[in-house]
């Protein structure tokens, strides 16, 4: 069976991940498999650029395909922030909640109309010869004045789906992973490792 790596240490996005991947042929491995990995510093400009060179250090390093994702939070009203810096948006090290406190703190004063916001997911597959394919999804919704629901991670309790009528944290797993960001670009992930595990 061919394998593949997740290049995060993020338990909510693996456990994400493997759901949507697992009736695929595949052994998914996880960075915990590989003691010695240092990390990548996330310092791109874009989501695109910042999961590219996880995905690339990854396979380099495990010498397996690798797939990494790098997400986030786009608010209008804030001019795209937290965007790129979404896990840090409180500051490097910060949790789910302080980013959270944060974010609703600032828009405390925006009125329900100018509270648009979307989550943007980039997933890279990138082999150990170089090539590599990129994946995206983007989910819209709008900030909440306060946190709803208990489920999913990051800013999903603060992330209202009109659609819905209910916070991305009020979904069931497989409902999520149906709407969000990351579910659309994994499942252009899925279609092409489908096509391409034979190759």
């Amino acid at each position: 069976m061919k394998k593949l790596v997740l290049a995060t240490t993020n338990e909510g996005k693996i456990r994400e991940m493997k759901m949507l991947l697992q009736d695929l042929p595949l052994e998914i491995l996880t960075l915990k498999e590989f003691p010695g990995f240092e990390g990548v510093e996330e310092d791109g400009e874009d989501f695109f650029t910042n999961a590219l060179k996880k995905a690339e250090k990854v396979a380099r390093f495990t010498s397996l395909p690798a797939v990494a994702d790098d997400s986030g939070l786009v608010v209008e009203a804030l001019g795209g922030e937290p965007g790129v810096k979404s896990a840090r948006f409180a500051g490097e090290g910060a949790t789910d909640e302080e980013n959270m406190e944060k974010l609703l703190k600032i828009m405390e004063p925006i009125p329900e109309e100018k509270r648009k916001a979307h989550f943007v997911c980039v997933i890279v597959y990138f082999r150990p010869t170089g090539e590599y394919e990129s994946f995206i999804g983007k989910w819209e919704g709008f900030i909440t004045y306060q946190k709803r629901g208990t489920g999913g991670f990051g800013y999903d309790p603060v992330f209202y789906v009109p659609s819905l009528s209910r916070t991305a944290a009020e979904l069931a797993p497989e409902e999520k992973n149906k709407y969000s960001h990351r579910g659309q670009a994994l499942r252009g992930l899925k279609d092409f490792l489908r096509r391409h595990l034979d190759a």
